[in-house]
């Protein structure tokens, strides 16, 4: 099984952080790849919401892959699950208070599966690159803040 982590303080309210998170259509502003978010299906940003993601995949082809909420609790976590695409990834971003900070823990977990399988050091660097991308949700919200 490929695990990656990775958390940064940023200098929002938790509940700010969580209100970002909970609405995958602010993932390209963050994520590098992600071209589009659109709900599938259920309610927007709950438990059990479904959504459709189009990424850039190898050599500029686009991937799509849907995603479930499977559970959202306000200002504290979000976890999802992939559901169709290349990757069966879990993950999840954990919230806890410091101060007037927020820190922010995000962790994936994918078993890697076929081909998948043979190439688990690129696959575990890629993940690591994944989660890594907090320091521009950072940067985002940050200066979403202002001075």
């Amino acid at each position: 099984m490929a695990i990656a982590e990775y958390d940064v303080v940023i200098q929002r309210d938790a509940r700010s952080v969580y209100d970002f998170l909970i609405d995958p259509r602010n993932l390209p502003s963050w994520r590098a790849g992600v071209r589009s978010i659109e709900l599938e299906s259920g309610a927007a940003g709950t438990k059990g919401a479904v959504y459709r993601q189009t990424s850039a995949g190898p050599g500029g082809r686009t991937v799509y892959g849907d995603f479930e909420i499977t559970e959202a609790r306000p200002g504290a976590e979000i976890q999802y699950r992939v559901l169709s695409g290349p990757e069966r990834t879990r993950g999840g971003y954990y919230l806890s208070t410091e101060g007037g900070s927020t820190r922010v823990r995000f962790a994936l977990e994918c078993e890697p599966r076929g081909l998948l399988a043979r190439l688990k050091s690129p696959f575990g660097r890629r993940m690591k690159a994944e989660v890594c991308q907090l320091e521009q949700l950072k940067s985002v919200l940050e200066e979403q803040a202002g001075p």
